[in-house]
């Protein structure tokens, strides 16, 4: 099934390249990010489908998925 990843800031070059994700049914969020080798002490903020999320949902066909990083600013 496709799912769509969109990491940002320090986290974009995790991904190799753009367009949907080909992931196997019972994929977490934090297992995909695993397979990306994407080092989970970095990643801070997680949605699913635009909805915080904690990374351990289940992927299911379409969704969405944005990362995020510590940030500061100002």
């Amino acid at each position: 099934m496709k799912v769509e990843l969109n990491l940002y800031a320090s986290l974009a070059r995790f991904v190799p390249r753009t367009g949907p994700l080909e992931v196997g049914e019972d994929t977490t969020i934090l297992g995909l990010l695993r397979r990306l080798d994407v080092p989970l002490d970095k990643v801070k903020i997680i949605f699913l489908n635009g909805i915080h999320a904690s990374g351990n949902e289940t992927l299911r066909e379409g969704d969405r998925v944005g990362v995020f990083p510590p940030v500061a600013g100002g």
